[in-house]
């Protein structure tokens, strides 16, 4: 699979990557919206990991960004925030969100976590 990791924090970014990676992944690092949004548009990814909180736009504006775009409307975006109150989960799963995982996060979790969101979109 190949995740595209959207996080500005670099040891969490670092440690998501490893997690990923250690299992057999291709992970990109995005650390800002835009950078974000351009790799969206030159590459295919199976799955994008989106912090809500980012230094140039929030991880919402991302979301409905890519949604609207046409090599990216399908892939499954899952929240990954230190900011889970209701309204935000419920705002990013109105965007179209498969997921929010609230930071911290426990390593297992967050695995199996992602990884069933891109198995459900391709059974779906």
């Amino acid at each position: 699979m190949k995740i595209l990791v959207v996080e500005d924090e670099t040891p969490l970014a670092m440690m998501m990557v490893a997690l990923l990676t250690r299992i057999g992944h291709a992970v990109e690092v995005a650390r800002n919206g835009g950078i974000a949004i351009e790799l969206a548009s030159e590459h295919k990814f199976d799955v994008i990991t989106l912090d809500v909180d980012l230094p140039d736009t929030t991880g919402f504006e991302i979301c409905r960004e890519l949604k609207q775009r046409h090599i990216s409307h399908r892939t499954p975006i899952v929240f990954v925030s230190g900011r889970p109150t209701i309204e935000n989960i419920q705002y990013a799963f109105d965007l179209g969100a498969a997921d929010f995982i609230e930071k911290p996060f426990d390593p297992r979790d967050f695995i199996s976590r992602v990884l069933s969101v891109v198995e459900e979109t391709t059974v779906a």
